[in-house]
């Protein structure tokens, strides 16, 4: 009896041990969770350097937090969110210019933010030229956000508070996505990269065509495919649909006279030279040029084949060997031209709910 009650605590003691390594505790969370960013097939590599800003998902929380929250504003009430809309691929749907604070008028469209990874330079004069730094123009610009990073950065230490636009508590992320509740500009600008970072746009019907599905466009896009690649792609060129150049397309200057390029680098040979913009999701982010002139694909395509303008700084590739100006081009073709611009839009980047604003009242 004596054996049997022995043997009986022995596996009952077995059991206990067995019970104990299975509940074994699991390992403490130390840091910022690493996230690996991959690049499209098909694309080239990044120009921006994650090695000195490793994505991590706290990180990435945090500055979409930041795109959208208007306590970056003098009125707490323009973010970035304001002006890049994402239903229009990040852009500001319907206007011609930005608003900004106390709805003041700026002097340019605001271009898409998508595929940023691959930018040498920013804005459609280029004045910028890393992506860290992109977030100090708006905020400090008197026709957009109207405030200086330091006060947005003492804004962001009181938090959470009635300034911004959800009741976040901006040092506790902080410290998840750097390890420290320190709030600088620095970590501040690296954040918002990080978002940015993952805003890649790279899933439209065009892509499904380039990965070898053939039905994926059909015969009057695949007309146009040609017609662009022909017309269209020595500027628009590869699959992120530009070759960052500044080029003079032949608009005729409004009365404010934008030089584009040309007052970033004071060379007369850049004035009315702007950015090649991408032209992804380009049928979802009218109205078009830098200045939001032309409201339809119709119109853009009509300047380029009676409007171009012979200035002086005009782009060689507008001028045909007759002399004139911009692309001989049918109302056929036009409309090929057009029904393949809109295979570009990519209806899952703008449908993605991790880009999209994290709305009033979040839970933390």
């Amino acid at each position: 009896m004596q054996k049997l009650i022995l043997f009986l605590l022995l596996l009952l003691a077995s059991f206990g041990c067995k019970e104990q390594e299975e509940k074994a505790p699991e390992p403490v969370k130390t840091g910022p969770t690493p996230i690996t960013w991959t690049k499209p097939a098909g694309f080239p590599d990044p120009v921006y350097d994650l090695s000195r800003n490793p994505l991590t998902e706290e990180g990435v929380q945090l500055g979409r937090f930041l795109f959208y929250d208007g306590i970056l504003s003098r009125t707490n009430l323009i973010g970035c969110g304001t002006c890049h809309q994402q239903a229009a691929a990040f852009t500001h749907h319907g206007h011609e210019l930005s608003h900004g604070v106390d709805d003041r008028l700026g002097v340019r469209n605001s271009p898409a933010v998508q595929n940023l990874a691959w930018n040498d330079s920013f804005f459609w004069d280029g004045g910028v030229h890393d992506m860290d730094l992109v977030p100090f123009n708006p905020i400090e610009n008197p026709v957009e956000m109207d405030e200086k990073v330091t006060n947005v950065i003492e804004k962001l230490r009181k938090t959470p508070n009635a300034a911004s636009k959800v009741p976040v508590d901006y040092p506790k992320m902080f410290k998840a996505a750097f390890g420290t509740d320190e709030i600088n500009s620095e970590r501040m600008m690296k954040a918002l990269s990080q978002f940015m970072m993952t805003m890649v746009s790279a899933g439209s019907k065009y892509d499904y065509y380039l990965a070898g599905d053939g039905n994926a466009l059909n015969a009057q896009e695949k007309q146009g495919l040609v017609l662009f690649q022909k017309n269209c792609s020595s500027c628009h060129e590869g699959v992120l649909f530009t070759d960052h150049s500044f080029r003079n397309n032949g608009l005729m200057p409004m009365r404010n006279n934008d030089l584009g390029r040309g007052a970033i680098t004071g060379n007369a040979a850049d004035d009315h030279k702007f950015k090649v913009p991408s032209l992804r999701n380009v049928g979802l982010t009218a109205p078009y040029m830098h200045d939001g002139r032309y409201h339809t694909l119709e119109e853009v395509l009509d300047h380029y084949s009676d409007s171009v303008q012979k200035l002086p700084t005009l782009d060689p590739l507008l001028v045909r060997t007759d002399g004139k100006t911009g692309f001989n081009l049918s109302a056929t073709e036009k409309q090929a031209l057009i029904a393949f611009l809109r295979t570009l839009s990519d209806e899952q980047f703008i449908r993605e709910p991790k880009f999209s604003d994290p709305g009033v009242g979040t839970a933390f």
